[in-house]
């Protein structure tokens, strides 16, 4: 592809849907999977697991699982397993769990900067197979490693990518990471200054190492017919972000008074019935702005747009006509 890129997954789609987009991926030269982890809906590992056995050539990502709901040692067992499954195709990412979930189950955020940076450090040590020992104000272990009663004990290459968005997060991941995935629903202009910040998490490294991976989730609706009802299935998405995550709307431009309107109109839960209430609330410009909809032509120019910013692979995330805008975005890449 002249353009690399990834597809997202997770529980918007039916397991049916995620396979095949997983299949199509791995078919049409596309990098990487990314399998979403976020509301109470589905689990991220299982689907990776079906797909590393259906796939032979793309990488297989989290985009993201939680640094809270896994002890770390189970964690890092669980990217060892998908890496047998898989061999040098897995990837971890991981991100800080979002409020007001996580205090719903109760697992409150609490310094996620530094929870995180325990959690990869000891996520590191045992994938190079190291004895662990660590006293963490989040994170315990004792002298601990990988068991090897079942194949022989060695490192496992497995990059650890951070699900960052704001600037101590993005930070620490350029000092303690090999990658980026950035969320939905930031606009290209983010990334001036996310760049930035990883830029001051680089220049703290210890390994020598310059550069880290770059890669987004932009969410992508294509209708060549109507670009205006793939400008809508947009609209859905980010209404309904909005009111169940308003922390991203700092990033992406929105005033905090109309986040209020729209968790009024919403309510929580947020059903679809309720989003369609508030969607109007949402201009067309906003959306455009934060996610890449309309006609395959203006839906792979956003995706340039984000690429020339400075993420090396955008990562599609199918909304509306979903077939439709799968096969025409892999067609526009290799054109």
């Amino acid at each position: 592809m002249k353009l690399p890129l990834g597809i997202h997954v997770g529980e918007r789609l039916s397991l049916e849907q995620t396979y095949w987009q997983a299949e199509l991926a791995d078919r049409n030269g596309f990098e990487s999977v990314w399998v979403a982890e976020g509301r109470l809906a589905r689990d991220g590992i299982v689907p990776a697991a079906v797909i590393a056995s259906r796939t032979d050539h793309v990488k297989i990502g989290t985009g993201v699982v939680n640094n809270k709901s896994r002890n770390a040692a189970l964690m890092a067992v669980t990217f060892k397993t998908l890496d047998e499954l898989a061999p040098g195709r897995a990837i971890l990412g991981i991100g800080a769990w979002w409020e007001p979930l996580a205090t719903k189950v109760g697992q409150p955020l609490r310094k996620p900067v530094a929870s995180m940076r325990e959690y990869i450090t000891v996520l590191q040590s045992f994938f190079r197979n190291e004895v662990v020992s660590f006293d963490g104000e989040f994170v315990q272990m004792r002298d601990v490693r990988f068991d090897s009663m079942y194949r022989e004990n060695r490192p496992v290459d497995i990059p650890i990518y951070i699900g960052a968005v704001g600037p101590r997060m993005l930070e620490l991941a350029g000092e303690i990471s090999d990658g980026v995935h950035m969320d939905f629903l930031l606009p290209p202009s983010y990334l001036v200054g996310a760049r930035e910040a990883i830029a001051r998490g680089i220049a703290k490294r210890t390994d020598g190492r310059e550069s880290i991976d770059l890669t987004q989730i932009v969410s992508c609706s294509v209708n060549d017919d109507d670009p205006q009802e793939a400008i809508d299935a947009c609209k859905a998405f980010l209404t309904l972000y909005l009111a169940q995550q308003p922390h991203i709307a700092e990033h992406c431009g929105v005033e905090r008074e109309l986040v209020d309107r729209i968790q009024e109109r919403a309510g929580w839960p947020a059903t679809p019935e309720a989003i369609k209430k508030a969607m109007p609330l949402v201009p067309n410009s906003l959306v455009q702005n934060v996610t890449a909809c309309g006609s395959t032509d203006d839906v792979f120019a956003k995706l340039m747009e984000y690429h020339e910013a400075g993420v090396r692979c955008p990562i599609i995330s199918t909304l509306g006509d979903k077939e439709q805008t799968l096969t025409r975005l892999a067609q526009a890449a290799k054109d």
